[in-house]
């Protein structure tokens, strides 16, 4: 891995920020977790941990969302409608790039993660791929043919609107939605819905049952994009409760009812599986997008 070049990586998440010096996993150089904070002191610690290294090739950023990544729209590199905040139009990805003057890759923080776990994860191997966050927020980072699912933007999965439980009218938390999944399944809604954190809520709690059922039919609609043959689920919620995985895999094989009739699908312990990378997934995802924009210049 010493043939690889050093790269920075900033993993730019609603909670905390990590900061990696890095040619790879079995490469770091340097480490350091940061508080996300308000938008100019949370970027100018970036830039206090970032000023300190010397001899990086190139940086990878990968941040919460949404974000703009149309590199010919006038907001390129900001993030855009997020609900966090105070951090709506912020310029993250220009800011730094003009500090350091290298090579800058900048996608979400999910595509960031679909990355990493392709190149040294959970993925390893394969081409084609989904990466689903469950945490603070809830996204879906979508690979296709070893690069991201992109067009007039990435996609934001986690605020489709799911089919609901029969009789569950609960509102949901998400500012723009309401009952989108991210408002039934992330974090915070979990808080609100059982008045606890999700670490803290027995296993065998009501609250998980929609939980379950809103991340079975989110899955449900990224099966049928027909993208990825591996889904791989990372995040606090998921890591913290392990028992979620199996409920959520033999709710999805319910909820397609065999239509997808392909081996890959149907052997679902294989096809949706948890992140190996676990809290490297972003940072080092970050890493690759550092090393696509140098192989890109």
């Amino acid at each position: 891995m010493s043939d690889l070049p050093l790269i920075a990586g900033v993993e730019l998440g609603g909670t905390k920020c990590v900061v990696l010096l890095a040619r790879g996993p079995e490469a770091i150089e340097e480490r350091v977790e940061l508080p996300t904070t308000s938008p100019d002191e949370t970027l100018t610690a970036i830039e206090q941990v970032i000023d300190q290294w010397q001899g990086f090739a190139a940086l990878g950023i990968a941040s919460f969302g949404p974000v703009s990544i149309d590199r010919t729209a006038g907001d390129y590199g900001s993030i855009t409608s997020t609900p966090k905040p105070g951090w709506a139009g912020t310029d993250v990805a220009r800011r730094l790039a003009a500090r350091y003057d290298v090579p800058t890759g900048f996608q979400s923080d999910v595509v960031g993660a679909a990355l990493g776990e392709a190149r040294w994860g959970a993925a390893g191997g394969l081409a084609d791929l989904a990466y689903v966050t469950v945490g603070t927020g809830i996204g879906v980072g979508l690979i296709a043919g070893g690069v991201p699912v992109e067009g007039l933007t990435h996609s934001e999965l986690g605020h489709i609107r799911p089919q609901r439980i029969a009789g569950d009218d609960w509102v949901g938390v998400c500012p723009f939605h309401g009952a989108c999944v991210e408002g039934l399944a992330s974090g915070p809604a979990i808080a609100a819905r059982a008045g606890m954190k999700g670490q803290d809520l027995p296993a065998d709690h009501a609250a998980w049952d929609g939980v379950v059922h809103a991340l079975a039919q989110m899955l449900h609609v990224v099966t049928l994009t027909g993208v990825p043959r591996r889904i791989v689920m990372g995040g606090g919620v998921i890591v913290g409760s392990q028992f979620l995985l199996p409920r959520i895999r033999a709710a999805l094989r319910a909820s397609l009812n065999g239509y997808v009739a392909l081996p890959e699908i149907e052997d679902v312990d294989t096809f949706v599986v948890p992140a190996s990378l676990g809290h490297n997934a972003g940072p080092l995802g970050a890493i690759v997008l550092g090393q696509q924009a140098l192989l890109d210049r």
